[in-house]
C-alpha cells in the first residue's frame, strides 16, 4: 500500500493522524483499498424495467448511474429522481459492491431487482417502479 494512496484517503475523509492510524489498523480497510483499481472503473446501473403511476414520471428504460462506492452520478441520471426509488437501491448497490470486492461478477446475482415501496394502484398505492441493477465498465 503506497503512502501516496493513504495520504489521499486521509485528505479525502479529513481524518486526523490518530483517525488514520485507526483506519490503517483495520486490515479490511487496506484490503478494500487494494481493490479500488479493480472496481474503480465500474459503473453500477439501475435500469427501470417496470413503471406505472410513478409521481416522478420514471419510465421503462430510465437509468440511474452510480460509481462503485455507491455515489449517484447525477449528470447521467434523470433530471428528477424519486427519493423512494433511489433509496430502494441501497441494498442492491451494497450487494453489488460486495460482489466486486470478492472478485465475483455482480451481473451473476440472481436477485438483482428492487423497487420503490409504493405497492401500486391495485394494492392501495399510487404507482410502482421496479429497477434491475447491473454493472458496466466505466465509459471514459
Amino acid at each position: 500500500m503506497s503512502n501516496e494512496m493513504l495520504d489521499a484517503v486521509q485528505r479525502h475523509f479529513a481524518y486526523s493522524d490518530e483517525e488514520m492510524e485507526l483506519f490503517k489498523g483495520n486490515p479490511r480497510n487496506i484490503e478494500v483499498l487494494m481493490k479500488t483499481r479493480e472496481f474503480g472503473n465500474k459503473t453500477i446501473v439501475a435500469e427501470v424495467v417496470e413503471s406505472h403511476g410513478c409521481n416522478s414520471l420514471h419510465k421503462v428504460g430510465d437509468k440511474f448511474y452510480l460509481d462503485a462506492a455507491g455515489n449517484l452520478i447525477s449528470k447521467l441520471c434523470p433530471t428528477r429522481m424519486c427519493i423512494y426509488a433511489v433509496s430502494a437501491l441501497q441494498n442492491a448497490v451494497f450487494a453489488t459492491g460486495e460482489f466486486l470486492m470478492a472478485g465475483a461478477d455482480p451481473n451473476d446475482m440472481k436477485f438483482r431487482r428492487t423497487g420503490c415501496f409504493d405497492v401500486g394502484l391495485q394494492c392501495g398505492g399510487w404507482g410502482r417502479v421496479v429497477m434491475e441493477v447491473g454493472v458496466e465498465d466505466r465509459k471514459r
